[in-house]
């Protein structure tokens, strides 16, 4: 365990292990990151086909096994600045709360836990907003009509062009939903990891085994409660305006009313078992990264 009083050093290093252990997390699922959204788009435009072995069938017919890691460079990018952001704050509140624990209390409670990993999930998705949004473009564009795609080149093309075409604020663009489906998703996550641990630990000690099954536990929980978030962010990012010159959405509320109304509530549920297959993994893989790098590193 980490000591209680963590130095700048320490905290510090909090944020290293976050974006490490993100980044290599996100380098293994990223080809199934692109399926799921693109089984998002076709939600909304009203497919019935959600099968993630004809999505990567067809996006391997349009762009060769590189179509998969579309946008990786974008993915790397947020997780170099959500991630970071949002395990480093994570890690640093709830090393503080440990070290100010009340006389007689051992550990942090849940609760505690939870109001760590909402604060982190929010400040996270502020910070990593303008490379999600780049992320969301590159891997959507090949399903806009020809005469809408934007063809960004990377992820250094796409925010220049955005600030260029669409002003510097629109880099946050949906960032309400995606701050709400961050602090759902840390909620999931986070909390319940370190909670799970605790509890498997003290019946299987502190083994590799506790662990893999904390992390299953925080990755189910992580995809079942985000995913409503993630279909709506999607949405409202890949947005372009209508041919009279209005939006498809007005916001994240428009956007939730419009999806249950073409949809229905399982709208937002649309390709649960492929973001389940991208959430949990990244989530697990992310958490035993993290707990490999913070057995080196607070060393």
């Amino acid at each position: 365990e980490a000591p209680k009083a963590p130095g700048l050093g320490r905290t510090l290093t909090n944020f290293a292990i976050g974006g490490i252990s993100g980044m290599l997390a996100t380098c293994l699922v990223q080809p199934i990151d692109i399926v799921k959204v693109r089984i998002q788009v076709r939600g909304e435009a009203g497919a019935t086909n959600f099968s993630p072995f004809d999505v990567a069938r067809e996006l391997r017919a349009e762009a060769g096994v590189k179509g998969f890691y579309k946008g990786l460079d974008s993915a790397l990018v947020r997780q170099s600045t959500y991630t970071t952001a949002r395990f480093g704050v994570y890690l640093n509140v709830t090393q503080y709360m440990q070290k100010n624990l009340p006389e007689g209390q051992k550990n942090i409670s849940f609760g505690q836990k939870c109001l760590a990993s909402l604060m982190a999930g929010g400040i996270g998705a502020f910070v990593g907003n303008p490379a999600d949004l780049a992320l969301i473009r590159l891997q959507t564009d090949a399903t806009l009509p020809a005469d809408q795609r934007r063809h960004y080149k990377h992820v250094g093309d796409a925010f220049t062009r955005i600030v260029r075409e669409e002003g510097p604020t629109s880099l946050w663009k949906g960032v309400g939903p995606t701050m709400v489906r961050a602090m759902v998703l840390n909620l999931g996550m986070l909390g319940p990891y370190d909670q799970a641990k605790e509890m498997l630990t003290k019946v299987f000690g502190p083994t590799k085994a506790a662990n893999l099954g904390a992390s299953a536990c925080a990755g189910f929980l992580a995809a079942f409660m985000s995913l409503p978030f993630d279909n709506v962010k999607t949405k409202l990012q890949r947005m372009k305006k209508l041919p009279d010159g209005t939006w498809p959405y007005r916001g994240m509320m428009d956007c939730a009313m419009k999806t249950i109304a073409k949809e229905g509530p399982l709208g937002f549920y649309t390709g649960f078992p492929t973001y389940y297959v991208r959430i949990a993994p990244h989530a697990m893989l992310t958490l035993l990264f993290s707990d490999v790098l913070k057995a080196a590193l607070y060393k």
